[in-house]
């Protein structure tokens, strides 16, 4: 045959045989298949799954992050035991001087005292010695009229006289509530001037009176005084009864 149909004839008889070989080498199986592909069957279940493997080695250590927010404040914990007291710390500088506070009011103090001087001479035996010249009176518990000393307020006084004796003997006695207590007598010397006294401690309670006078019938008046020489009696509250005061 001529023309194209021939040419188109010679052509395939080529081409048919190359064409055979690369089908015949694409059926060929692959030996890294379990099967060829020629003998595929339908494909299988998935498989169980396998174990675990093993950790790893622990990595190396990365770099220190960036630090975080701030939390919230946690509650309070418990109060912990008392700690030992520590060393004394150095003084302070002294503080500045505070204001003048207010006077404040003075305690109570009882008194009661009184000395007194003779003006009459001779004094009449037997009765309470009227010392008229007061030198100190201001409680009035001495009362020149009557010679004696009204207590008061109870407690401890001291009494004590000093008498100048002159032209006869002396013999005195102080009195307590109408009972002597204490007696003192001095014998005069002509053309001379001499001292008697005496004193004590006692204790009194309210309404108690206390005086001098001459004691005994006989010529013991010689207490003496003028504006020379003195004849003085005197006492005062050495302290109050606490029980009472």
């Amino acid at each position: 045959m001529r023309g194209p149909a021939g040419f188109l004839l010679c052509l395939l008889l080529l081409v048919a045989p190359h064409c055979t070989e690369v089908a015949a080498q694409d059926d060929e199986p692959d030996p890294k298949m379990p099967c060829a592909k020629w003998m595929g069957g339908a494909p299988g279940y998935p498989g169980h799954n396998g174990l675990p493997g093993r950790d790893g080695r622990d990595g190396l250590k990365g770099e220190k992050g960036e630090e975080g927010a701030q939390g919230p404040k946690g509650d309070a914990g418990a109060t912990g035991s008392r700690g030992f007291a520590g060393a004394p710390g150095a003084p302070g500088l002294p503080g500045p001087m505070g204001q003048k506070g207010e006077k404040g009011e003075a305690a109570f103090v009882h008194r009661s005292a009184f000395s007194v001087g003779l003006t009459e001479k001779p004094p009449a035996p037997n009765i309470p010695i009227r010392f008229s010249k007061i030198f100190y009176n201001e409680q009035g518990h001495y009362d020149s009229s009557t010679g004696k000393f009204l207590c008061n307020i109870p407690g401890t006084y001291y009494f004590t006289y000093h008498l100048t004796v002159y032209l006869s003997d002396v013999k005195v006695s102080l009195y307590k509530k109408d009972k002597a207590v204490i007696f003192t007598y001095d014998q005069y010397q002509n053309n001379n001037v001499d001292q008697a006294s005496g004193s004590v401690l006692l204790h009194l309670s309210s309404g108690d009176e206390v005086w001098l006078q001459v004691y005994g019938n006989g010529n013991n008046n010689g207490i003496y005084a003028d504006n020379v020489n003195d004849s003085t009696f005197m006492g005062f509250l050495l302290y109050p009864d606490s029980d009472d005061h």
